[in-house]
C-alpha cells in the first residue's frame, strides 16, 4: 500500500485499541520517535535521522496536523469527519492559512540537473538551515501535494466503530481502513440486527 507523508501525519491520531483515542505526537519523545519512522518519506526533503524533537516543534507539527485533518475532512465531505475531530477543527480558512503559511517558512528553489544520456530531472534547493524548520515545511508541501494530488478524491474517514483515520480508497468496494475495522463494523451491524429481532420479540410477547 502507497504511504503518503500528509496521511501518515494525519493517522498520528488513532484508536488506542482500548476504547478510546491515542496521540503519538502527545510527548516530545512519542514526535521524535515518528519523525525518526518517517525517514523514508522524507527522504530527499530532508535527512529526519538525527533531529530530535523539544516540545516547542511538537506544539508547532500538531498545530499543523489540526490543519491537515481540517483539509481532510473538507475533502470527505458531504461524508462525516473522522469522529475524533468533533472538538479539534479549525475553520477551512484558518487550515489554508496556517498550511501555507507553515509551507513557505522555508525558501526554496528549483534546479534542473540533466545527466548525459539521461532525462532531466528537478530538485528543490533550499536556503534554510534549521532542520526544524525545513521539517515543519515538508510537512506542509507534503499536505498541499496530497490534497492537490488524484488521491484527494479517494480519501474516506473510516466509519468502522471506534476507527479514527482517514485513509485512500484503494478499490471500489471499500469501506473501511483496514480489514480489523472491517471485521469490527460487520460485528456491530450483526450485534445491532440481533439487538432489534430480540426488541421486536419481546414488543410482540
Amino acid at each position: 500500500m502507497e504511504r503518503w507523508l500528509a496521511l501518515e501525519l494525519a493517522s498520528t491520531i488513532r484508536h488506542d485499541g482500548d476504547g478510546g483515542v491515542a496521540d503519538d505526537l502527545a510527548t516530545a519523545h512519542g514526535t521524535t520517535r515518528w519523525i525518526q519512522a518517517q525517514a523514508g518519506l522524507l527522504a530527499g526533503r530532508l535527512p529526519a535521522v538525527g533531529l530530535t524533537a523539544d516540545e516547542g516543534l511538537r506544539t508547532e507539527i500538531t498545530e499543523l496536523r489540526r490543519a491537515v485533518r481540517t483539509l481532510f475532512a473538507r475533502a470527505v465531505s458531504p461524508a462525516p469527519p473522522s469522529s475524533a475531530d468533533a472538538q479539534r477543527l479549525m475553520s477551512a480558512d484558518q487550515a489554508l492559512a496556517h498550511l501555507n503559511t507553515v509551507a513557505a517558512r522555508e525558501p526554496v528553489v528549483p534546479q534542473m540537473d540533466w545527466p548525459p544520456g539521461g532525462p532531466p530531472t528537478a530538485r528543490l534547493l533550499s536556503a534554510e538551515n534549521g532542520p526544524k524548520v525545513r521539517l515543519l515545511a515538508a510537512l506542509a508541501r507534503a499536505a498541499i501535494d496530497f490534497l492537490i494530488g488524484p488521491q484527494r478524491e479517494q480519501l474516506r474517514a473510516c466509519t468502522a466503530p471506534r476507527c479514527v483515520r482517514y485513509f485512500v480508497k484503494s478499490h471500489g468496494r471499500q469501506e473501511w481502513c483496514k480489514p480489523s475495522c472491517g471485521n469490527r463494523a460487520r460485528a456491530a451491524r450483526h450485534y445491532r440486527r440481533q439487538h432489534m429481532a430480540t426488541d421486536r420479540g419481546s414488543a410482540l410477547s
